[in-house]
């Protein structure tokens, strides 16, 4: 039998809450630590906290390093920012720590585009200690961009592509409904917007997946966010939203190629929205259409962080993104897991020309066809 995985939760917000129940009741993984610096959650048992109605016997650590006086793992999910000022030395301080990590943080699911030099430093830190990176998550990491690509494989031909997704954010956690703006006045919305701090993170991130995946060279991007106003009351459990102020917000972003529009993604997340779901629509040879139902996204997003985990134990060192593995599926059995780097034989290393060492960087061989400023 196999060992179990060792997993530390770094991070116990609301969504690293629902990750590490989640391992919990996985087979072939064990949760052996959460990392939180709230004053309020260090120090008191992890079961607790992360709401499992038991005691798991430890308990949650303020920093990494006192989780290591007391435990070792082998992966650890991080659940903390969306933004890389903020998450960037965490992840190399989990990398110097000897673990692989598969993260939630939104604008490191393909950074090469904002943030090349950072992207550049957290994967030959992997590889100088021989572990892995991956971000992932429902959105982005997925239906935005990895679905789509995966549907162009039984197209001829693609023209266009177009995401829409429509949440209803009454079902979100509260972290998420302060995100999209819920409750502040139109004044303080545009000016979060402004500041960069405000609004779904992520669309950048999928255009450039599917753009450099499709091998388009991008002549303009283009992304906006506009508030949703509400014209009545609004309550949830955690904001009030008066009439006139923000109840939610839509998001696009378009990306132009020589030949003009190729990539439209719509985002739209306000409280009590009507219509929710996920629509992808591929313009081509033939023409497709796929509509989603029930994509709950916090659900998503904990499944598909610790679905990861067995592709990114299999992988070579590296930053990796959700593109460049193996199909990333429901867990499998943990008893039928291969060893570290197994399932990437030399043929089968992603974005490595012919005759490439496994040693060789993979992101110094890749060639992006945007321009230096996107």
């Amino acid at each position: 039998m196999a060992e179990r995985i060792r997993v530390l939760q770094y991070g116990l917000g609301p969504i690293g809450c629902a990750v590490a129940r989640h391992v919990v009741e996985r087979p072939g993984l064990e949760l052996v630590g959460g990392v939180d610096i709230d004053p309020a959650k260090a120090g008191r048992d992890v079961g607790e906290v992360i709401g499992l109605g038991r005691p798991l016997g430890f308990p949650v650590a303020a920093t990494l390093a006192r989780f290591l006086e007391r435990a070792e793992a082998d992966v650890a999910l991080h659940t903390t920012h969306s933004y890389f000022d903020l998450f960037h030395r965490q992840i190399l301080e989990l990398l110097e720590a000897g673990l692989d990590v598969v993260s939630s943080s939104e604008e490191l699911t393909f950074p090469w585009l904002a943030h090349p030099e950072e992207a550049a430093e957290i994967d030959a830190a992997a590889r100088r200690v021989g572990r892995r990176v991956l971000a992932t998550g429902v959105n982005p990491g997925f239906l935005m961009d990895f679905l789509p690509l995966a549907l162009t494989a039984i197209c001829q031909q693609v023209e266009h592509i177009e995401v829409r997704r429509v949440i209803n954010a009454s079902n979100r956690r509260g972290p998420f409904q302060r995100k999209i703006g819920c409750g502040m006045t139109v004044e303080e919305f545009r000016a979060r917007v402004e500041a960069g701090r405000l609004g779904h993170v992520g669309l950048r991130e999928s255009a450039g997946m599917v753009l450099h995946t499709l091998g388009k060279r991008w002549q303009r991007y283009e992304e906006k966010i506009e508030p949703v106003v509400a014209e009545r009351h609004f309550r949830t459990a955690y904001v009030e939203v008066q009439p006139g102020q923000v109840r939610g917000l839509r998001q696009e972003a378009r990306v132009y190629t020589e030949e003009g529009e190729f990539l439209a993604l719509t985002f739209m997340a306000l409280l009590e929205a009507e219509e929710e779901g996920d629509t992808i629509r591929l313009s081509g040879r033939p023409d497709l259409e796929v509509r989603l139902q029930g994509t709950n996204g916090d659900i998503a997003t904990a499944a598909i962080l610790v679905n990861a985990i067995p592709r990114v134990r299999e992988a070579p060192p590296g930053l990796w993104t959700m593109r460049d593995l193996p199909v990333v599926t429901v867990l499998r059995d943990m008893d039928n897991i291969t060893q570290p780097g197994s399932c990437f034989h030399d043929g089968h290393r992603p974005c490595a020309p012919e005759g490439t060492q496994p040693a060789t960087s993979h992101l110094r061989r890749r060639k992006f066809p945007w321009n230096s400023r996107y």
